[in-house]
């Protein structure tokens, strides 16, 4: 058990997940490095009962872990929550804290736990918080006019108050306004046509025309609209209006074009019809490396490319400029030295009066620092809630398993007290023996698993299931035996299984156990165990005709954790959460048939690819 524990804590402690634990009957308290290294204490620091609770930030970060710690030493509720701590160094971190209960006769004795810094991915949280204001910010204060439209009605359901100073309307009138009320009649048809292109085809198009005034001035304007976005079944297009009156002049534009093209950071590209480079300026040849030489009279994207370059997204590009639509990807590209980077990219067709296509422009962006964050951050959380759930996963797994073997232990000790006859209580000897076995190979199977959870690489053996039937039957045949049950065993002697042996022990003691814990007491209670083969799953099914589910009222949580349907002393709700977990990982999955007073059927369906 030592050894099983040590296997544990190394594994919490690989992947930086403190322990600690409060023996309520004891009252001691113990934390690991780990912990205490989130906490800044020194190694040699000795903790007692409370004393964790001052690193909590005063306020209700502190009010809540006493009001949960409360409830978990007095009415034995476990928690898990995200808090604010200041550490020993005056240091402000944010932790995960999950404390599970361990009862003794029905009463909590004592609180387990792990302690996990999650300090940057809270600051992540609070930077994209930070983000959301800044767009309502960016938003109120933009120099464009912005509007926001209801897709289905056409009506304006928010703005800026930039609009308000363009059109000279109120923001309360233009509230609920169809947005055709703020062009001229002669231009509503156009207006329609670039706002339905953009609905339908949910692209990025920059168009001219021109918008009408409350007093019925007419102003050239410049309309870009975004993608469209849904909130709660509602589709909606924000449009930009800008002003441009003053750069109407061809020279004005021309000369502030080739400003802005120039000096900007983000990379600007022109092609022709043909997808043909003509011109780039300063930041993209500063970004990739090439010479304008090089690039002009050569695809973007040939030279760009690379092997880890996504094709699809590749082939996407190329079908919007075959049909001359504008287009926003992100991809990964590489630079002259073949060094990566990723790129986010708008392309716009540009065309005449005539509609007459004359170039492409693309308008980029290095995102590499961004995109290099998120995948670590993604490929961090994955690890760390996998870390995590299996951790969590087997902690049940040997409570469990464990429980049910010293349930049956203790079940023959107490036949044995009971009996005054000699050769009888020798008769039940090879019974305890065969049970202490077993529960000896079950430790040696969750040992075993956990050191192969360590190194990832959970390994399916082959086993016949019949044997395992019969080793389930011989484990609690006295229990079977007083609870009167006839199991019903049609599984052939040579169908074999590809799966972790030790769980599949501990789904096969779960479904016998909880069909002789919920028998009926009206009726010889069966258990009919059979099977069926339908593609790639091999069905096992569990068959009783005890109490029954009602699944309309109890479906939805009948595999989750510590829930209950049956006012049973020896129900823990944990059985079923653990079952579904097993089977999950071995790539199956179980399903459940019932009906109150008639009984249930289990059906295990096991992945045999």
């Amino acid at each position: 058990m030592k050894n099983k524990l040590k296997l544990y804590f190394n594994a919490a402690q690989s992947a930086k997940i403190g322990i600690w634990d409060h023996n309520l009957k004891k009252s001691s308290t113990y934390w690991d490095a780990v912990t205490k290294c989130i906490l800044e204490v020194p190694e040699d620091f000795i903790p007692v009962l409370g004393s964790g609770i001052g690193f909590y930030t005063e306020g209700k970060n502190r009010d809540r872990i006493k009001f949960l710690i409360d409830q978990a030493i007095n009415q034995g509720i476990p928690f898990s929550e995200t808090f604010q701590i200041t550490t020993a160094k005056n240091n402000i971190k944010y932790v995960e804290c999950i404390c599970q209960v361990v009862f003794k006769k029905g009463k909590p004795r004592r609180l387990l736990g792990t302690f996990q810094d999650i300090t940057k991915e809270q600051n992540l949280i609070n930077e994209m918080q930070l983000s959301v204001e800044k767009f309502s910010s960016i938003f109120s204060s933009a120099n464009d006019a912005i509007f926001i439209f209801d897709i289905s009605n056409g009506n304006i359901t928010d703005c800026n108050p930039r609009i308000s100073e363009l059109t000279g309307y109120a923001t309360t009138e233009l509230i609920g306004l169809h947005h055709s009320k703020l062009f001229p009649a002669n231009y509503n048809n156009e207006i329609e046509n670039i706002l339905n292109q953009n609905t339908e085809e949910d692209n990025y198009t920059v168009k001219e025309s021109y918008i009408q005034t409350k007093s019925g001035t007419i102003l050239p304007v410049e309309i870009a609209s975004g993608k469209k976005f849904n909130v709660r079944d509602k589709n909606y297009l924000v449009c930009f209006f800008r002003d441009i009156s003053e750069r109407k002049s061809d020279e004005s534009y021309m000369n502030m074009l080739s400003l802005a093209v120039s000096e900007t950071t983000d990379t600007i590209i022109i092609a022709d019809p043909n997808g043909k480079t003509v011109w780039a300026n300063k930041a993209y040849l500063e970004l990739t490396g090439f010479s304008l030489d090089e690039i002009v009279g050569n695809t973007p994207g040939f030279l760009s490319k690379g092997p880890e370059t996504n094709q699809h997204t590749t082939d996407i590009m190329r079908q919007a400029i075959k049909d001359k639509k504008s287009i926003k990807v992100t991809i990964l590209n590489y630079k002259k030295n073949k060094e990566k980077y990723w790129y986010d990219l708008n392309i716009n067709p540009v065309f005449d009066k005539e509609n007459t296509l004359i170039n492409y422009i693309g308008v980029g962006r290095d995102i590499t620092v961004r995109k290099e964050k998120e995948l670590e951050l993604n490929k961090l959380l994955e690890v760390t809630n996998d870390q995590n759930n299996k951790l969590f996963n087997f902690a049940h797994i040997i409570s469990h398993n464990i429980r049910s073997h010293s349930s049956n232990l203790s079940m023959v000790l107490e036949v044995m007290k009971d009996t005054h006859d000699v050769e009888e209580k020798i008769s039940y000897i090879d019974l305890f023996e065969e049970a202490t076995d077993k529960l000896s190979q079950t430790i040696e199977f969750l040992n075993e698993i956990i050191t192969i959870q360590k190194s990832n690489n959970i390994e399916k053996k082959e086993i016949r299931l019949k044997d395992e039937i019969e080793k389930i039957k011989n484990t609690l045949s006295l229990i079977i035996k007083e609870s009167k049950i006839t199991v019903i065993d049609n599984i052939p002697e040579d169908l074999t299984l590809c799966v972790i042996p030790a769980y599949l022990e501990s789904i096969l003691l779960n479904l016998f156990t909880n069909a002789i814990k919920y028998k009926s007491p009206n009726r010889t209670t069966i258990l009919e165990i059979d099977y069926e083969v339908k593609e790639q799953y091999t069905i096992i099914s569990f068959k009783d005709n005890g109490l029954g589910i009602n699944l309309e009222k109890n479906g939805h949580k009948i595999f989750g954790m510590y829930k209950t349907f049956h006012d049973h002393s020896d129900a823990r709700g944990i059985g079923l959460f653990i079952t579904k977990n097993q089977i999950e990982a071995m790539k199956g999955k179980i399903e459940v048939e019932s009906e109150v007073g008639v009984g249930s059927t289990f059906k295990i369906y096991l992945n045999e690819k």
